[in-house]
């Protein structure tokens, strides 16, 4: 069975996006922390992304290693990003790009299907996606790369839940510029 990862930058008060979709809030990551999203996009076998995140990602990354002054991190993340396998859930898009699979249909299905199957590690993206994987206790691991900014509302990393979820605490780091990151674990 395949572990399934949830992990972004987020603000101190829990939001993934500011009011309005701004995720100007968190600047340029440090080059550490962005090497650690692009190690972690490395180890990761497929990625399943929400529409929001899809067309935030898939306007810059694949040719983010064509852009000018783009550093050798950022090159390399844009290569591995336009070259790993993909799924994108929605049903308002008809045409995906860059080595991605559509899926319009029952998103929990398919990934508790995609959990099933042999294969390395699932991240997933998108607070709407991500929440209903989160109800449906499909999420085995929580990476929060948690930024040192108060946003006061927008769009929050966790989804209102029907029950509890304990969670075992398996690293702390600290990365330049105050930026937190914690994985935890869910108890299963």
């Amino acid at each position: 069975m395949r572990k399934l990862i949830y992990g972004m930058n987020l603000t101190l008060d829990g939001y993934i996006a500011a009011p309005g979709d701004d995720i100007g809030w968190g600047g340029p990551p440090s080059d550490e922390l962005f090497q650690f999203w692009s190690d972690q996009l490395q180890a990761t076998d497929l990625s399943l992304y929400g529409r929001k995140l899809w067309q935030t990602m898939s306007s810059y990354w694949p040719t983010g290693d064509q852009q000018p002054g783009a550093t050798t991190a950022e090159i390399e993340f844009a290569r591995r990003w336009r070259d790993m396998s993909k799924v994108v859930f929605s049903s308002t898009i008809d045409k995906v790009d860059w080595n991605t699979r559509l899926v319009t249909g029952d998103a929990v299905a398919e990934i508790t299907r995609l959990k099933a199957e042999d294969g390395g590690p699932m991240d997933i993206g998108g607070a709407t996606l991500a929440g209903a994987a989160m109800r449906a206790g499909l999420i085995d691991e929580y990476m929060l790369a948690t930024a040192p900014v108060l946003v006061g509302g927008g769009t929050p990393f966790f989804t209102a839940l029907d029950n509890w979820v304990n969670l075992n605490l398996v690293e702390t780091r600290t990365f330049p510029g105050g930026v937190v990151l914690t994985r935890y674990e869910t108890r299963r």
